[in-house]
């Protein structure tokens, strides 16, 4: 698979960069979208043993995973977990605002949370976030997403022995899905940029404008979660963690902070050298044009 931008890679063409992504981003779940490459099934359970999470035929299992849930799916949803039609659109909804509500017994919570979507291709190369919901209850959590697919086989979930380990786990995934992305983008940019320093078309500028356009939603939702783990630590006595998962809770809110600040830097690189890259590409118009003109001369 190649491991760097085409120079026949185009805005509608892109069927290279998806591979390229595949290389990079497989380890983080990561798959574009309308590929074909994994089955959807809509409902999930998994179970935890032996300090892994396991798919189960079990509708009882302690973990339920909706993806897209259909209106009998979304019944089922508001009767098990006394949702009204405005929290549950809530969870399905990407421009809603992380947040973190708990119920009126230990051990109850709401819980949305921003995290990368599949990485799509078409006319532009686009990272984008998406909301998830996780519905904790005592004995179990319900995660419920509008499209994206949720990976727990990962060596980020071993050492799972309960449900609160696994919420951790889950925290900690996102981090580092995140933190896969913003590699995968800080490599495209020098891609895009040593095939700028040559170019006369715009089609690799509007790459890099996409790229930041990604940036300023990454970093909307990492800070976002990183405000909700703010408020998880203030009341983790509410979710009963014992002392080890309250100091994990700890340092997923450090890495998420240090991951606000690498998307911050990330971006404030990326528009102050498109604003150079944008007079490259002029230059060499220019370039071209007097070099025409001496021709024809």
């Amino acid at each position: 698979m190649p491991r760097s931008v085409p120079d026949n890679f185009l805005p509608d063409e892109g069927v290279s960069m998806v591979n390229c992504l595949r290389l990079r981003c497989f380890s983080r779940g990561v798959l574009p979208r309308g590929r074909g490459w994994l089955e959807r099934r809509l409902k999930l359970t998994y179970d935890f043993r032996g300090g892994e999470v396991l798919c189960v035929e079990d509708a009882m299992a302690p973990i339920r995973v909706y993806s897209a849930p259909t209106p009998a799916e979304r019944e089922e949803l508001r009767s098990q977990l006394m949702l009204d039609d405005h929290e549950l659109d809530a969870t399905l909804d990407p421009e809603e605002i992380p947040r973190l509500e708990f119920g009126g017994e230990v051990g109850s919570a709401n819980l949305i949370w921003k995290q990368p979507k599949n990485v799509s291709v078409g006319h532009q190369l686009r990272f984008d976030v998406s909301s998830v919901g996780m519905f904790i209850r005592p004995g179990l959590v319900v995660l419920v997403t509008a499209d994206d697919q949720l990976d727990f086989g990962e060596r980020e979930f071993r050492g799972v022995h309960n449900l609160n380990d696994f919420l951790l786990k889950q925290l900690l995934h996102t981090v580092h899905h995140y933190l896969g992305h913003l590699k995968v983008i800080k490599q495209i940019n020098a891609e895009l940029g040593s095939k700028i320093s040559v170019s006369m078309e715009n089609r690799y500028y509007l790459q890099m404008l996409a790229l930041s356009e990604s940036l300023i939603y990454y970093i909307d939702g990492i800070e976002a979660n990183a405000a909700v783990l703010g408020k998880l630590r203030s009341v983790s006595h509410r979710l009963d963690l014992n002392a080890d998962q309250v100091d994990s809770l700890h340092d997923i809110a450090l890495d998420m902070q240090q991951c606000a600040r690498q998307a911050g830097i990330y971006s404030s690189v990326l528009s102050g050298l498109m604003d150079a890259r944008g007079a490259i590409i002029n230059n060499n118009v220019n370039t071209l044009l007097k070099n025409l003109t001496l021709i024809s001369v």
